[in-house]
């Protein structure tokens, strides 16, 4: 026989290793800070942290929607973990006795707000740009201050539209209607996070976005070398000229063209009699000066790697000021700009198991609150990977990984007047990495 009459129980077992952390670092607490609250204390039921909490978590729970939040309110363990007072919402009025949390039209109304300053019925505003100045010094945190080499990573990524939301535009490349986000991360970790309409250039707004950066990583880590990496879309004149001016290195992928294919063209010949007489497969780097026709200012360094794949030539280039000495081409090609293809996959993360390309509300900024949600969140993660999975199964692992494994566990909660007792499940199979999570988390004191 089975029915529904197990008490209190919640499946989100993991949302107290989420809470641990997130009372560890302060990032909801930090975030709360970028909402002006122009509510009445008198009739407030939920505090800026516990709506920035209740949403934070359930992203990183796998909740993308605000609709999953109509259910999940009665979770009493997502509500411990968001610091309710009253988690089995017993003292609340009659429409909502035992639900704790929030409802999807509160944190709708939160959302929107940005979309409709000074209106009566959104009184909770955040403010977009010190929200992507908090993640910015909170990423930055998260870095040694002996660090001696940080590279930027910049990409520009699509969120596709299903609806008329504000700023929709048809994008070629993609087929489709969507944003076009500027994210950038240092390593796994994100630093940045911009909606953009997709009518643009991919390298829109990354001179304005290093402007920000850069100074923050100086305060940070005087004694490290900076480096920018992107791909051929942020090969831009402006990019390259900000960078040499403010002492900044770059290493950028560039479009290949006839001018380039023909500098690289004996490198690519001798590639061939080597593929030919070793099974077909080879690759040749050399480097030259070059500088376009009329859209680059001076003449700069480039990497060329002639590659032979089967019957299949594969040109690629990249275009630096990082010198010979310290950067041969081989090694600079090789380990350093194809190293990009980590942030890569922290984009898919970000986009997939964090929902960053659920952008469906219909005002712009208000969308951009999302992006900025699942950012944070991400943030939040990747500092559980670095302090509490560390040397686990999962210090490598994705968030859909983690969530699986560590947050989907089966809890029975028990409330008195005196203490929260959480049982969780006897049968779960990874009680000593749980434990061995919050061992870490506990001991975790912050460097400064």
């Amino acid at each position: 026989m089975a029915d529904f009459s197990g008490g209190f129980v919640s499946s989100e077992g993991g949302s107290l290793l989420v809470r641990q952390l997130d009372r560890s670092i302060g990032l909801t607490r930090g975030l709360a800070g970028c909402f002006v609250d122009r509510r009445d204390p008198r009739f407030v039921e939920h505090e800026v942290p516990e709506l920035l909490a209740q949403r934070l978590y359930g992203l990183a729970l796998g909740y993308e929607d605000l609709s999953d939040h109509s259910d999940l309110r009665r979770d009493p363990l997502l509500a411990v973990a968001a610091d309710k007072i009253d988690p089995l919402g017993e003292n609340r009025d009659e429409d909502n006795r035992g639900k704790a949390l929030a409802a999807p039209a509160t944190l709708q109304r939160m959302e929107s707000a940005v979309d409709h300053p000074g209106s009566s019925y959104h009184k909770l505003c955040p403010k977009i740009g010190l929200m992507r100045e908090y993640l910015l010094r909170s990423a930055v945190r998260t870095l040694s201050k002996n660090e001696r080499v940080v590279v930027i990573d910049f990409d520009a990524t699509d969120a596709r539209l299903h609806g008329r939301q504000e700023g929709r535009f048809f994008h070629g490349y993609y087929g489709d209607y969507c944003y076009l986000p500027l994210l950038g991360y240092i390593g796994s970790v994100p630093v940045w996070a911009q909606l953009r309409t997709a009518n643009r250039d991919a390298a829109h707004g990354t001179v304005a976005a290093l402007e920000q950066i850069v100074p923050e990583l100086r305060r940070r880590c005087p004694k490290a070398r900076i480096i920018v990496r992107g791909d051929s879309g942020f090969c831009r004149e402006e990019t390259m000229s900000w960078c040499e001016a403010h002492g900044v290195d770059y290493c950028l992928g560039l479009a290949r063209n006839e001018r380039l294919t023909a500098l690289l063209r004996p490198t690519m010949d001798r590639a061939r009699e080597r593929a030919a007489l070793c099974g077909g497969h080879t690759r040749l780097f050399t480097e030259f000066e070059y500088r376009t026709l009329d859209s680059w200012r001076r003449s700069r360094r480039v990497i060329g790697k002639a590659e032979i794949l089967g019957e299949k030539d594969n040109p690629r280039f990249v275009v630096t000021n990082l010198g010979p000495a310290d950067y041969p081409p081989q090694p600079l090609y090789e380990e350093l700009y194809c190293a990009r293809g980590d942030m890569e996959n922290a984009v898919k993360e970000h986009q997939l198991d964090l929902f960053g390309e659920r952008l469906s509300c219909a005002g712009f900024a208000a969308n951009e609150l999302r992006l900025l949600f699942a950012s944070f969140t991400h943030l939040l993660m990747e500092r559980l990977r670095s302090i509490g999975l560390e040397g686990t199964e999962l210090a490598r692992a994705t968030t859909g990984t983690i969530r699986q494994k560590l947050f989907k566990i089966a809890a029975l909660v028990e409330i008195s007047v005196r203490r929260i007792r959480v049982r969780l499940a006897s049968a779960c199979p990874r009680q000593q990495l749980f434990a061995a999570v919050h061992r870490n988390l506990m001991a975790w004191t912050d460097p400064g």
